[in-house]
Parts: C-alpha cells; structure tokens; sequence
C-alpha cells in the first residue's frame, strides 16, 4: 500500500489535469469538468494543453510577479522598490530576511515543477492523440525545450534540483526524492535542448498563427544561458561547504576553464546560425533601434519571447504619476552611471568630455532609452503631445521626496514615449525572455572568461553601433585597445548591464559573478536635484533602505517543508 504523503513539491508535479477539475482552469470554463481522455480525444485541446505550459514562461520576468507590483530587479543594485513594508516580497528579498522558514517566493519551485509535470503528463499521452505524426512529433520537442527551460530556472535559483525524468507522478505516490548533482543537471538541460533542436523548425519555417512558439534557435540561445551561468564563479567549482555531496549538488566539483570555452562555442553556434541579427536604426535617431526592438512583437533579435495582446504593461508598471503609471521601480543613480558617454568613454575617464552640470549631455543613447531623467520628454494626454518631466525636488508629481523611496529617475526601457499609462494608446509588444543582443554578450563574456578577450572586440563593437555610439577614430566605439583580461571583464559586466537592464539579468548576473556582496549589500544611490531658476544643482545620497546580501543567498533556500517532507534532499549552504 503507498503512503500517502504530498509535499509541495508532490503538490506541483501531481499538477496538470490528474484530476478532472484540475483542467478547468487552463482549457475549459469552470463549469465544465475535463479528464484526461476528454483532453487529449481533441485536438484543440491537447494544443490549448500545450499552450497552458506556454502560458507561465514569462514567470521570471513578469514585473507584477509578486503582488502585482514586485520583482527581483528591484532587489539588486539597478532599482529601489515603490514600497517598503517589511511583509513585502520584494522587501524580503533585498532586505535579506527570507529564510527557509519565510520563503514567499513559492513560484520559484512549484511553478517550473508544475509545467514539468505537465510535460510530461502530455507525452505519455502524446502518441494518441488525433494531432498527425508530423505534428506530435514537433510537439514533442517544443515541450521537451519547454521543460528544460524550467528546469533551467530551478538550477539558476537553487542549483542541482530533482530530476524526474519522464515521470508522471499519482495522488497515492510518496515522494521523497534526492537532489541530483549540478552538472547531472545541467548535462540534462542541454541533452534536452540538443535533441529538440534536431527536430525544430527555425524561426522562419513557421507559419504565422505559430510565431512564438519554441525554435531550433531558441534550443541553442537557452543552451548558451546555461552554459554560461554552469561556467561562472557561482556554479564553477566554488561551492562554500564542506559537505562532499552537497558541493556536487550546488556546483561543478572544481573548477575548469574548459566550461567557459563551452559557452563561447555555444553562443557561437546561435551566432553562426545566421537567423538572428540586431534591431538596428541610427537613421531614424542615434540608437533608435535599441528603442523599437522592444516595440515590435516581430523583430529579427528577439529569439524567445512571452507573446502579448496591444498593451501598456511596461508604461502602466514603471510610468511616473502624471502620466497615470505605478512608478513601481525606480532607477538607481548607480545604474545612471554605468551609462558611458556617447563617444563610448566611462563618465570617470578624464578624456570622455563628462560635465557633472550636465550629467545627462552627449550620454550614450540608450541612457535616454531607458531612464527617464530631469527634463527627459514623454507623453502627455492632457497636451495630446511630449512633453517634459520635472524630477526636481519640489516639482509637482513626479519631483523627488527626499524621504521617499524616489531615487530622481522613473523607467523608460521598454515603454513607448508616445503611450502613457493614463492614454488610450496601446503599443505591440512582446516580452524578451531570449534576445540576440545577450547572445553577442555571451560570448563575449565566455570567450573573455577563457582567455581570449581580444575575440569578444567584434560583438562589444556591434552592439554599441547599434546603441548610436560613435565609432571614433580607431573605430573601437570607445572601447579601450588590447584590454586585459580583468579589464575586458569589467567592461563586459557593465556592457550587460546596461544593455540588459530591466530584462530580469541583473539578480541572475550579481549572483552568478559572486559580486553581489559588494554591489548589493548597502544603500542604492539616488540623485537629488534643486532647482535655482533655470539652473539645477546635483547631490548624490543615499535610499532610505538598506539591501542586506548574505553569502548563504548566493543560492536561495528550498522552502522547509520540501526538505522536512523530502528528507533525501538536503539545504542548500549556509540554510
């Protein structure tokens, strides 16, 4: 006789539709009542099936994703929280008082155990339903794609994670499953993302009605994220325990520099496939495909991406009072900063023509892209026209609070400057989830990591051409010549930043680089300004709350009752 013993984990990989009324949800209204057979009898519904394990891929991403108004950018260095209760989700996190115990984070481990629940509930069934060959046989790997992008987020938060296989577990099954070793893991993810790009189409092999859906590119560009994050500081052989097993379980067991070659090869193949290239228009404005890319649903950079309806998501989440938005994420003045000039100098080289009274002149574009600044132009309905936005302190709506969570800068990466919040406008957009630019900074980064940095000059150079930096003489675009390793380093992690701020990087990157002692783990920076007639006068100081990073947070804890229930999973370090 089995135990009948569910544990959260077992709660999430019984989920799908075991149960007649668990389908109701995500196929059917609430009055009907399906079963598996009703399911996958259908065609519609096993494709609306499969749809449901689309539906939470932007999970990670989403900037609603606790309580409507947090997410883990606002944890890191890039951006200060609207709110400061401390029974804020997001509070937890950057104040660092989450614990195995208080874990509000559930998403983080039942939501992907979830969807590989389901994916695996649909193979077993796969083979009978009505879809044609050709069909289920695409199918087939877009879930398995599907599942290892799950799996991907488990490791990136927790490390070596349960693998279940194709399993499919029942109500009566007593689960109590170990954690299996970090490069099992990652061996798997990749395995998967090798065999389902053998069967993919590329993204211009599909017909319209199925844009979006997983590609063979979209295999390789998730294989070049893992392969990056495996061969990072956090995950290269540097687990902090002296637990033998344990260490294998959160990381490789030593370092090897080969893992970095392995991501450069890996982000080379997304590269070599010739199907992606940047969003480029420097003729419109300097930099001005930077801006559209995330404006446009069909674009040629982005590779995997969460679909939307005509939308103000991004302007309703970060847009500033007067143009009707939740100003939920404020940007730090620290972020401002790693924006370099438009000749691509860094605002502290002597050479770069930086004037601290004009902090915001001849900066490279995407600064104006991506954060809305003292006298910065948006959208105003009641002008039916853009107009300026005042940051100053004192200034009506949008001015700085100096005992506020306000930092003297809103969002602007991602929205529309012609649609606001308080608009009627609308703006076609998907979410990157996967886009060609990380690729270029893949590589650069692995191929650095490995010791060649003069081979990541190209796609560093590629990249700020499109932002609109000018090339310079020598044409490098403001990057230094004949960097050293640490120096390419430096820059590369910079590069990222900026290119992919507010893109749910920044948490990831501080994590895996093991710098988030020192960049997260203290105040966030703001900017006050005061206005004197037509001049301004600007003072760095510090947020009202402070971040508080622990070395044991490098990896989150897996809740306690997974592990008190589970017991052959064991805690992470230091939990």
């Amino acid at each position: 006789m089995k135990t009948l013993k569910i544990t959260g984990l077992a709660i999430a990989l019984l989920a799908g539709i075991s149960a007649c009324q668990q389908a109701d949800d995500f196929l059917e209204p609430k009055t009907s009542a399906l079963d598996e057979t009703l399911v996958f009898q259908d065609s519609l519904r096993t494709m609306a099936f499969v749809n449901r394990i689309y539906g939470d891929i932007g999970f990670s991403f989403n900037k609603g994703r606790w309580s409507s108004h947090g997410n883990s950018e606002q944890a890191t260095d890039d951006a200060e929280y609207k709110y400061s209760g401390v029974g804020q989700t997001a509070v937890i996190l950057y104040s660092g008082t989450l614990s195995p115990l208080n874990f509000p984070f559930g998403e983080y481990w039942s939501l992907p155990y979830a969807n590989i629940r389901r994916v695996n509930l649909l193979l077993t069934k796969l083979s009978s339903t009505p879809l044609s060959p050709a069909l289920q046989r695409r199918v087939t790997a877009e879930v398995r794609f599907l599942r290892a992008y799950y799996y991907y987020n488990l490791l990136t938060v927790f490390g070596g994670v349960p693998l279940i296989g194709d399993k499919v577990f029942e109500i009566n099954d007593f689960i109590d499953l170990p954690r299996n070793s970090y490069q099992e893991c990652v061996d798997y993810v990749v395995s998967e993302l090798d065999a389902a790009a053998q069967v993919l189409p590329s993204v211009a092999q599909y017909s319209e009605e199925n844009y979006g859906r997983a590609t063979r590119g979209a295999c390789l560009a998730l294989k070049s994220r893992m392969l990056l994050y495996a061969a990072s500081p956090l995950f290269n052989g540097s687990a902090e325990t002296q637990n033998a097993t344990l260490a294998s379980i959160v990381s490789y067991p030593t370092y090897q520099a080969s893992h970095w070659q392995r991501a450069a090869d890996a982000a080379e193949a997304v590269i070599a496939s010739g199907q992606y290239s940047l969003m480029e228009d420097n003729t419109t404005a300097d930099g001005y495909g930077f801006y559209q890319v995330f404006l446009k649903r069909v674009n040629p950079e982005y590779i995997f991406f969460q679909n939307r309806p005509a939308n103000r998501d991004m302007e309703g989440f970060y847009n500033m009072p007067t143009r009707g938005g939740q100003n939920n994420s404020y940007p730090t003045h620290s972020l401002v900063q790693s924006f370099p000039m438009k000749n691509g100098k860094a605002i502290t080289d002597p050479t770069s023509g930086y004037d601290p009274t004009k902090p915001y002149d001849n900066r490279d574009p995407r600064l104006g892209y991506s954060i809305v600044f003292n006298e910065s132009l948006y959208f105003l309905p009641s002008a039916n026209a853009l107009r300026p936005v005042y940051t100053y302190e004192g200034a009506p709506s949008d001015g700085y609070t100096y005992s506020g969570q306000m930092t003297g800068y809103f969002a602007r990466k991602m929205c529309d400057v012609n649609v606001s919040a308080n608009s009627s406008f609308t703006t076609e957009r998907g979410w990157p989830l996967l886009r060609y630019a990380e690729i270029l900074l893949n590589y650069a980064e692995a191929i650095t990591e490995a010791g060649k940095p003069e081979l990541a000059y190209p796609k560093l150079i590629a990249l700020r051409k499109r932002a609109g930096i000018t090339p310079g003489a020598d044409q490098l675009y403001g990057l230094k010549a004949n960097m050293t390793q640490a120096e390419m380093r430096e820059l590369i992690r910079n590069e990222r930043r900026i290119e992919l701020a507010f893109e749910d990087h920044r948490w990831n990157d501080i994590r895996r680089w093991k710098i988030a002692m020192s960049v997260n783990n203290g105040f966030n920076t703001r900017i006050r300004i005061v206005r004197s007639g037509t001049n301004y006068t600007y003072e760095v100081t510090n947020s009202i709350r402070r971040h508080n990073f622990r070395p044991e947070m490098y990896l989150l804890p897996i809740p306690d009752g997974e592990i008190r229930k589970m017991p052959a999973s064991l805690q992470n370090p230091g939990w």
